[in-house]
């Protein structure tokens, strides 16, 4: 039995559903892995940098109450990781699609302090994966980041552990629930801002809900995959990007009488010798509404599911679905990553 100590960079809605799922699969985690954990340290905006030598009871962390008399805190990430201590840290701030910051600096603080770095945040990927996967090596800790795409739906592992030598020669996908929702919500005869308010009452939708209608969410998971599992650096400039706001309601509902209804669609297809990264190679890449038939591998994505298509020089296609995630799948995928970064 080994115990753990975990910190949140981030406590919001992600990181107060994994705070959650680490007491209620705390059983498990003792029995079939013999890992025992002590949350050492939160920080937010709204917090700040809190952390506790003893470890925070997590019915304190989640009550609506103020941590200062249950914590020491700290005036930067290098302060708080000294009094934390963490083997591992759980990044969960918000997205910044320009930059990835400060994320970055972030994790990097969390490597060159020799702790696993486990992350939801997209732009990361897009902005500092080279250099923090480098750098993670070279300290022999992991950076991983299941959450950021498809929820908890095994993408990056998948080909990590299962998939050795196959080369990815494209992939589309639909990465967006809350333009799944405003699409639907239009077909039934209702407005846009009716579906959007549905999508954030649901509580899919990005804090800046721009960033899912304007397609700038999925732009980013493009620019995620294609840098992790093409080895080409794709950034967001790259993607020939067009959102949602121009569809119409008579427009989405003659689609989906016609049997070929819209959806938000994310395509990126390697060009060269196929041999991501290498001299030559590049992707073609975009995020726009497209008419998709039933018989497509994306065509029964419906709802809050999300959906990618895998093609594969070793296999035609390959798709997984991720059915209505919610933020305990989110949470899940961090948690995954957790477990498998220790035991490795």
């Amino acid at each position: 039995m080994k115990q753990y100590n975990l910190c949140f960079l981030g406590f919001g809605n992600v990181g107060r559903a994994l705070a959650r799922l680490l007491v209620a699969k705390s059983g498990e985690l003792r029995e079939q892995y013999g890992i025992e954990f002590r949350i050492m340290g939160v920080a937010s905006r709204r917090l700040g940098w809190l952390a506790n030598g003893e470890g925070f009871e997590t019915s304190t962390l989640l009550a609506n109450t103020s941590l200062a008399e249950h914590s020491s805190p700290a005036n930067n990430i290098s302060d708080w990781l000294a009094a934390a201590r963490p083997d591992a840290v759980f990044e969960t701030t918000s997205l910044n699609p320009d930059n990835g910051q400060p994320a970055i600096d972030y994790l990097r603080a969390v490597l060159q302090f020799g702790a696993h770095a486990i992350t939801a945040n997209k732009g990361v990927l897009v902005h500092g994966y080279r250099e923090l996967a480098e750098l993670a090596q070279a300290q022999g800790k992991r950076l991983l980041f299941e959450a950021t795409v498809l929820d908890s739906a095994p993408v990056f592992s998948l080909f990590r552990e299962a998939l050795p030598v196959v080369k990815l020669r494209g992939f589309s996908g639909v990465f967006s629930s809350t333009t799944n929702v405003i699409i639907e919500t239009m077909e039934a005869g209702r407005s846009f801002a009716e579906g959007l308010k549905t999508a954030q009452e649901l509580g899919v939708t990005e804090t800046d809900p721009s960033h899912d209608i304007d397609g700038w969410d999925s732009t980013v998971k493009v620019c995620a995959l294609a840098s992790v599992l093409m080895n080409v650096p794709l950034k967001p400039e790259d993607v020939n990007r067009e959102g949602i706001r121009a569809l119409q309601p008579a427009q989405v509902q003659a689609a989906r009488a016609e049997g070929r209804p819209f959806k938000l669609v994310a395509r990126a297809k390697l060009t060269g010798d196929g041999n991501g990264g290498k001299s030559g190679d590049k992707i073609v890449a975009t995020v726009r509404p497209e008419q998709i038939p039933a018989g497509d591998p994306l065509g029964n994505v419906r709802g809050t599911s999300l959906a990618i298509h895998f093609e594969l020089d070793m296999m035609p296609g390959l798709t997984i679905t991720s059915h209505r995630p919610n933020l305990q799948s989110t949470a899940y995928g961090l948690l995954a990553d957790f477990i498998n970064a220790v035991r490795d």
